[in-house]
């Protein structure tokens, strides 16, 4: 079998294993799965797959198909440029996490400005805000061991200089910060079922959900957050699509001012800000 016959094959499963795009996502699992660009597949397209590779392909395919997300497949994920390990204890970085990030990076340009990334997981915020902001000071909090120490693992591996800290939110990290940002669970318990199972199934529900209406978290954050920030600090949380309003609210409850909502590529809200 050529490659270019497997993408084929391995499309037809994917679809009929309910994943939407299958075509697409038949080419991206090959060019994962092989560490190629678009353009080496085109090279090789035609050529026939070795047998132990074939193998390998094979068993990862069965995987997929059984929906485990293809970052849990290769260990891997890319955000903001930048590849991150990832595990199963880690909610996979999404692309609208970006949004947030680049949030951060326009509206605090000044790199002595000190950062706390709240529920890290992976690291991707912290990590990319040290590398792309040059923040001075840049910590990091998770009540998971399990997360951290993938977190520490990418930040290691990618040079970034963050102070970590094993706390549920706030509860065990010192010091004052210029800003405070997140992406906190915030799935509300009549949701976890609609979520499709590369999410429900695969990632940790510590990660997802957010108390009964889904906005426990950011409750906490509006009030907590105020102790740890310098004066005039800022937090900028992502939100779910219909959570904006009532999010504003709760920032606006706690006494934080220029409250700001941003809408991802589709439109919809994404992320909110706020200062002191």
């Amino acid at each position: 079998m050529t490659y270019r016959e497997f993408v084929k094959t391995a499309a037809e499963l994917l679809k009929n294993a309910g994943i939407e795009d299958a075509d697409t996502e038949a080419l991206e699992f090959l060019l994962t799965c092989r560490d190629w660009t678009r353009t080496a597949f085109l090279l090789h397209r035609e050529d026939e797959i070795p047998e132990h590779e074939f193998s390998d392909l094979s068993e990862k395919l069965k995987l997929r198909k059984a929906r485990v997300p293809l970052q849990h497949i290769s260990g891997k994920a890319w955000f903001y440029g930048r590849c991150f390990s990832v595990t199963p204890e880690v909610l996979i970085p999404r692309l609208d996490t970006e949004i947030l990030v680049s949030e951060v990076l326009s509206k605090v340009p000044e790199p002595q400005a000190s950062v706390l990334d709240l529920c890290t997981g992976s690291g991707c915020i912290a990590v990319t805000l040290k590398l792309e902001g040059g923040y001075s000071a840049v910590s990091a909090s998770d009540i998971s061991p399990e997360a951290l120490r993938v977190a520490e693992q990418n930040a290691k591996d990618l040079g970034a200089e963050i102070r970590f800290y094993e706390s549920d939110l706030l509860d065990d990290v010192f010091g004052t910060f210029d800003v405070i940002v997140s992406n906190p669970p915030y799935i509300a318990e009549t949701e976890i079922s609609a979520l499709a199972p590369e999410v429900k199934d695969h990632d940790p529900l510590l990660a997802l959900y957010g108390g009964r209406d889904g906005l426990d978290f950011y409750r906490r954050i509006a009030k907590e957050s105020r102790a740890y920030l310098t004066r005039h600090g800022k937090v900028f949380l992502e939100i779910g699509a219909s959570q904006g309003a009532t999010v504003k609210l709760i920032l606006s409850d706690a006494g934080f001012r220029e409250i700001c909502i941003t809408k991802d590529l589709a439109g919809l809200d994404r992320v909110i800000s706020g200062s002191l």
